[in-house]
């Protein structure tokens, strides 16, 4: 009995000592997480003073996280610390957390009811809010300058740390075609957060627009090591691939003399990005130059005329178009184009050689088709031409045609000075040279001949009013 009572006292005595220990241990832990939280919000004026001096030391070098833990810390300790609330309230609008920044600020009015300050600020939270849906409702619609507005005059006033405002501005100055800004603004995004994947894939857009693909595809690289299943830098890289692929292979058969496979090509890597223009600008060139070489000139003159569209001082574009409108004969259009770029590069004597080739043509267009005049073929010979001639001069002679004499009366003088030319073995090959060959037709109508020399039946046609007084074939 004496035993078992000296068993019981000797494990009360045990469980006393343990529960001292306890108690012990959970002052200890007190005094060494509590007071730093003490200090900073209980009575002493300085304490707090260092809390929230902490933390705007955290906002300065934007580690926001940081301020708001050591603001949320102080809140729970002493919930009718309202300074802390005031000093939460305005970070979360300046982060653009609206609903949490809205719901601590009015905390902070309920424990100082009517402060003007914390009531203009809500004022403040709620434009800039609103501001950012108008901004992105804009963006959706097409409206990027007045969305840029909105952002910048704005939501970054008032919300100047804001990721979301930040990374829509930037799609607003790509989708704007301002990609030098673009990159800016992406370079600041970065330069606080090296690891920022928005970041890496819009400043990665941006350089891919301005054609500086080998830079983009660093960025997206980059990004894609952080993050290997990113959706759409993986996109964005594996279309860069593809593009440059495609581009390639279209160099490599032209340069291989495989015309209709580059003109493939070209076309393939025109259709993966309309919008690239920097790229596609090149692109187009390239397959003009192909088809004119091909003699394709009403494609050449497409594909010509949609480089110049991008880029209006591109000479080359300007010549090639020049060339495919000399396919086409469209002499005035080719002479215009290449004077153009004559003008521009007045040392380029391949262009020079260009323009003399299309004006060229074009005063051979403006004389006229003595062939066509006679209905006979550039190749015909001597006696076809003579014969087209015999045929002709009866059906058109004023005499057989005295209803319509006047009419008549041109168009034999037309047939004269067609055979005139081509019946004369020198001034034919001159006229098909080119060359001008000056009052060697009929004119107004010169002295008889004999078209078709001697022999053969004898005709004799009769003129009137100053027309040739006789004609024997």
């Amino acid at each position: 009995m004496i035993n078992l009572e000296a068993g019981m006292d000797c494990v009360a005595w045990r469980g006393f000592v343990y529960t001292i220990f306890i108690l012990n241990f959970v002052f200890a832990c007190q005094l060494l997480l509590l007071p730093p939280l003490v200090s900073a919000v209980g009575d002493k004026p300085g304490n707090s003073a260092e809390l929230f001096e902490r933390v705007s030391q955290s906002v300065k070098v934007k580690r926001y996280s940081e301020a708001l833990d050591d603001l949320n810390a102080a809140i729970e300790a002493d919930p009718t610390l309202s300074e802390a609330y005031w000093h939460r309230a305005s970070i979360l609008r300046q982060i653009c957390r609206y609903e949490e920044s809205e719901k601590t600020y009015k905390k902070f009015l309920e424990l100082n009811p009517g402060n003007s300050a914390a009531e203009k600020e809500l004022s403040q939270l709620s434009q800039s809010q609103s501001a950012l849906d108008t901004a992105s409702n804009l963006f959706e619609t097409g409206g990027f300058t007045k969305a840029l507005d909105y952002i910048d005059k704005v939501v970054l006033v008032f919300s100047p740390a804001c990721a979301k405002a930040k990374l829509l501005k930037v799609k607003l100055l790509l989708a704007a075609k301002d990609y030098s800004s673009a990159i800016s603004e992406t370079g600041y995004m970065l330069k606080e957060d090296e690891n920022n994947l928005e970041a890496l894939l819009l400043r990665g857009r941006a350089y891919y627009y301005l054609a500086d693909h080998d830079v983009a595809i660093r960025h997206y690289q980059k990004g894609l090591r952080l993050d290997p299943e990113h959706g759409e830098l993986k996109k964005a890289y594996f279309g860069l691939k593809n593009l440059l692929k495609k581009t390639k292979s279209a160099e490599d058969n032209v340069n291989k003399g495989k015309l209709r496979l580059a003109v493939e090509d070209f076309k393939g890597a025109l259709s993966l990005d309309p919008n690239h223009l920097a790229h596609n600008v090149h692109l187009h060139l390239g397959l003009c130059k192909v088809l004119v070489q091909l003699g394709r000139g009403k494609d050449a003159l497409i594909s010509c005329t949609e480089a110049l569209n991008i880029d209006e001082d591109l000479i080359d574009a300007l010549v090639q178009r020049g060339e495919a409108k000399i396919l086409t004969e469209d002499w005035e259009g080719a002479v215009e184009d290449l004077k153009s770029a004559a003008q521009r590069s007045p040392q380029d004597m391949n262009i020079r050689e260009a323009l003399m080739r299309a004006e060229k043509s074009l005063k051979l267009s403006k004389r006229k088709d003595w062939y066509k005049i006679l209905g006979v073929s550039k190749t015909a010979s001597v006696s076809e031409i003579k014969r087209a001639y015999k045929k002709l001069a009866l059906q058109w002679h004023p005499d057989k045609n005295v209803d319509n004499r006047e009419e008549a009366e041109a168009q034999f003088r037309e047939i004269a000075a067609a055979y005139e030319v081509l019946g004369d073995e020198e001034k034919r090959t001159r006229y098909d040279r080119g060359e001008d060959i000056e009052d060697m037709g009929m004119g107004g109508g010169g002295g008889g001949f004999n078209p078709f020399g001697g022999g053969g039946q004898q005709f004799t046609f009769h003129f009137e009013g100053g027309f040739p007084g006789g004609f024997n074939f």
